[in-house]
């Protein structure tokens, strides 16, 4: 049986802070470079995998799974090279017992996890809010910010709504002033998950039947399909969203973990104590 040999410096604590600062950093700006790394090499493999050609590339289902697998590796991967860094290069504790030793290099390693997950929420809070921001609320809220905008996600509904056989078009009229109403009205009903009132889609179906020359019963028909279709686009955003957000928190949840594993293992291998903790 091996037995620890402690050495208590004067008045009972290390001669040494048990935090080491510069390897904390060390480890989390590592990671953040090795997060950055595969990320830009996990978009350019994702561009690679899909097609807007039918039957090319692979199907949604299978690479929002990948993509979160792909979330979790860069975090497992990256967190443990930071951690290892982290615990690798700290300062050496002296008098310290193997136990304490143990939980410093493992709260080293959490650390620079912690360290490089704020670096890294720094840096791509910009890109990713717009992101995630735009994939959640772009069906719902993004139409337009003022009724002189000319384009905007509720643009291809509103086209859909209006569509028309050119012989049947209603000349009276400006029908843009028309297609305003009824983006911005669209904008109005559907932001923040609402729903369209009764008198707002009679007045909705007629507008489509004068402009496309339909009757009221099939104007209202596309009505109904074309918000129903809004609803579905806006239900798989918070899907999607939704799912982003688990694999992330995930991801998270491991490469803290890795971290702080990684972190003991680099502390052992540095004092020559790796073996025995195993």
């Amino acid at each position: 049986m091996m037995i620890d040999t402690v050495v208590v410096a004067p008045g009972g604590g290390s001669p040494v802070a048990g935090v080491s600062w510069p390897s904390i950093i060390a480890g989390a700006v590592a990671a953040c470079a090795m997060t950055l790394v595969l990320l830009a090499f996990g978009t350019g493999l994702g561009l690679s995998v899909v097609s807007p050609w039918a039957g090319s590339g692979v199907s949604a289902t299978t690479f929002k799974i990948t993509t979160g697998l792909y979330l979790i590796v860069i975090a497992m991967i990256s967190s443990s090279i930071g951690g290892y860094l982290a615990g690798r290069l700290r300062t050496a504790w002296e008098g310290v017992h193997a136990d304490e030793v143990y939980f410093r290099d493992t709260a080293h390693g959490f650390i620079a996890w912690a360290l490089a997950s704020v670096l890294g929420a720094a840096v791509l809070a910009s890109p990713a809010t717009s992101l995630i921001g735009g994939t959640a609320a772009g069906v719902s809220q993004g139409a337009v910010t003022s009724a002189a905008q000319s384009s905007g996600p509720m643009e291809g509904y509103v086209d859909t709504l209006l569509r028309s056989d050119p012989a049947a078009q209603n000349s009276n009229g400006n029908p843009a002033d028309a297609r305003g109403e009824v983006v911005r009205l669209f904008t109005q009903s559907f932001r923040n998950g609402g729903e369209l009132k009764a008198a707002d889609r009679d007045y909705t179906a007629k507008v489509v039947a004068a402009r496309t020359g339909l009757s009221q019963q099939e104007a209202e028909k596309r009505v109904n399909e074309v918000v129903t279709q809004i609803k579905a686009d806006v239900d798989a955003a918070r899907k999607a969203t939704a799912s982003l957000a688990f694999w992330i928190t995930a991801s998270l949840l491991l490469g803290a973990f890795c971290a702080s594993l990684a972190a003991t293992e680099g502390g052992g291998l540095r004092d020559g104590t790796w073996k025995r903790r195993r």
